[in-house]
């Protein structure tokens, strides 16, 4: 139990020094290195295993935090500004623009601004089958959808929250969770997948769709949350009207590329980035009459945006890492699968019990995965004792583990698109807690009524 108040006591501590104004990234960065040194003075391992120590406690988190700048800097940390960098070139080059002038014609007739804020959120739910990683998911949506949204007057937390939330419901039925759950409830995939949990999480993005409605026009009344909505008439444009293609050209090169559409072709997201940028640059220069000097002035600005994406987002996704490690090294998330282990619940408490220290982990971690990986094991083994059904208390787990790191201002999703936005986590986490809720109580609801109790 004391490395479970440890991990709470500096929990508490980095919320009320960023709620303060220190700075998110300095605050997790030295939280997660002194868990690390208390884990090493505890007797636990600081480095994972596929990582070789230096022979010093000390030295073994700053290890750590190189091999997070490695990992993070070189993997999501790349996706994040090259998606940034796209954003900030077709913001430069007034294809943004383009896209709300020609959007706002249609969209007119939608006097709400909430209207299309649920409009966007199903989109962005449904763009999650492309795109599993929610925070690669959430950064694709601020490059592309948010300017658009803050543009048709949706306030920059309430968009920000829509790009951070499709991914808080599972809807694939091949993303790597769902496989691992499906193997502990002991059901085929296609069961489990589709017959099982897909009837749940529809009806968990409807309440949260309805939920995002209304709490998010509650928020903007009370705050008095400035609107950006643009005067189209008075919109500048300067861009050709085929320019409103280009902000779309990674979300179209996900759906085309990232499968087998073409045959003997496939491209992960950097690739099609990095090919939007080359297009976009492409008929930038045909546009220009071919004048390359103009072409590559232009891209400046892209090479500008993910250099403030680094300094933005991505130190600030290495921080949480480095901090989520600390916590789990130090023994956190052990602890919470000690109390488990312990409950002499009935079935329903107990299935309530492992969800609520499934959120409570992925909030403490920012990671969804983590607790779920480190809970579902145990699920099978307690499921047997009482003589329930693994899926009973597997399905709200790996929902709530997603819906957990939804509302942590330290998980990944959060960081990314509050950093975009330019805004505080605790500004997204504020307009996704009241939805993550509302979908938490349906899917606990839904397995009541849709899951069997017993096998």
């Amino acid at each position: 139990m004391t490395e479970l108040l440890i991990g709470l006591v500096i929990t508490i501590a980095v919320g009320y020094y960023i709620v303060k104004g220190y700075k998110a990234a300095g605050v997790l960065l030295t939280a997660g290195i002194s868990l690390l040194i208390i884990a090493g003075l505890l007797g636990h391992s600081v480095l994972p295993a596929k990582v070789a120590s230096t022979g010093n406690l000390f030295t073994d988190s700053l290890e750590y935090v190189k091999y997070m700048l490695q990992y993070r800097g070189g993997g999501l940390g790349l996706q994040i500004m090259l998606l940034c960098g796209f954003a900030s070139y077709m913001t430069h080059i007034g294809a943004n623009n383009v896209v709300v002038k020609q959007f706002s014609k249609p969209l007119s007739c939608i006097k709400s601004p909430y209207v299309l804020l649920v409009a966007a959120y199903i989109v962005a739910c449904l763009m999650s089958l492309a795109v599993s990683s929610a925070t690669g998911l959430g950064v694709l949506l601020m490059a592309t959808l948010f300017p658009m949204m803050t543009a048709m007057g949706i306030s920059r937390p309430a968009a920000a929250a829509v790009c951070a939330s499709p991914a808080a419901i599972i809807l694939s039925p091949t993303s790597g969770d769902v496989v691992v759950a499906a193997e502990k409830s002991g059901l085929p995939l296609h069961v489990f997948a589709v017959e099982t949990v897909l009837p749940v999480s529809i009806c968990a993005i409807i309440v949260m769709a309805v939920a995002a409605f209304f709490w998010n026009k509650y928020l903007d009344k009370k705050d008095n949350t400035p609107m950006e909505r643009v005067d189209i008439s008075e919109m500048e444009v300067t861009a050709p009207g085929y320019y409103s293609i280009l902000p779309f050209l990674p979300i179209i090169g996900v759906f085309v590329f990232n499968g087998e559409t073409i045959p003997g072709l496939k491209l992960d997201i950097y690739t099609i980035v990095v090919l939007s940028i080359a297009i976009g640059a492409l008929v930038d220069f045909l546009t220009n009459r071919l004048n390359g000097k103009i072409t590559l002035d232009n891209l400046e600005s892209c090479y500008a945006g993910m250099g403030d994406a680094f300094k933005g987002v991505v130190m600030l996704l290495v921080a949480a890492g480095v901090f989520a490690q600390g916590l789990m090294t130090v023994g956190t998330i052990d602890n919470l699968l000690s109390l488990a282990d312990k409950a002499g619940a009935g079935g329903i408490a107990l299935m309530l019990l492992l969800t609520a220290l499934t959120v409570a982990a992925a909030i403490a971690t920012g990671s969804g995965n983590a607790p779920f990986y480190a809970f579902v094991e145990l699920a099978p083994q307690l499921a047997g004792k009482l003589g329930l059904s693994p899926a009973f208390l597997i399905i709200p787990m790996l929902q709530a583990s997603n819906l957990g790191r939804t509302i942590s201002p330290v998980s990944g999703v959060i960081v990314a698109t509050s950093g975009m936005a330019k805004i505080s986590p605790f500004d997204v986490v504020k307009r996704t807690v009241v939805p993550v809720v509302c979908g938490l109580i349906t899917v606990i609801l839904g397995t009541l009524v849709l899951v069997p109790m017993y096998s």
